[in-house]
C-alpha cells in the first residue's frame, strides 16, 4: 500500500468533459495513466460553470447551450512522481490548464488499512 505524508506536490489538470483521447474520455484516460505510474492518488471534479483560455463560458444552467463543462482532474504525490509524470499529460492534454501546488499530506489512509497501523513516520492513527 502506498504511504504518503509530509510535503507532496498537487498536480491539477483542467480540462473540459467532452475532451477525448482515441474515443475516451480524457479525464478517464489521465485517472488510468495516473494509476498506471504509481501515483498515490486522482480525483475528478465536474464544474457547474467556468470559462478558460478561450474565454467562452461553459454553464450548466438550464437555459444555457453549452455542453462542455469543466472538469479537474487532482492528484497528490511526491515530487518525484508528480514531475516523472508530466510527460504523459504532455502527450494527452492539448487544451486545457495544468497546476502544480505545494500541499502538505496530514493523512493518507485506505480502506484496507488496519486500525492502528503507522504511516512512513511511525504515527499510528487510531
Amino acid at each position: 500500500m502506498t504511504r504518503l505524508t509530509g510535503r507532496a506536490l498537487r498536480l491539477t489538470v483542467f480540462v473540459g468533459e467532452h475532451d477525448t483521447w482515441h474515443h475516451k474520455p480524457l479525464y478517464s484516460e489521465i485517472v488510468h495513466r495516473a494509476h498506471a505510474a504509481g501515483l498515490a492518488g486522482a480525483s475528478v471534479f465536474h464544474g457547474i460553470e467556468g470559462y478558460g483560455a478561450s474565454s467562452l463560458i461553459h454553464t450548466s444552467r438550464l437555459l444555457s447551450l453549452s455542453e462542455d463543462l469543466p472538469v479537474a482532474i487532482v492528484m497528490v504525490d511526491t515530487e518525484e512522481r508528480v514531475r516523472a509524470f508530466l510527460p504523459q499529460l504532455d502527450e494527452l492534454v492539448s487544451e486545457g490548464l495544468v497546476t502544480i501546488d505545494d500541499c502538505e499530506v496530514i493523512r493518507y489512509i485506505g480502506r484496507d488499512s488496519e486500525p492502528g497501523e503507522s504511516d512512513r513516520k511511525g504515527k499510528k492513527w487510531p
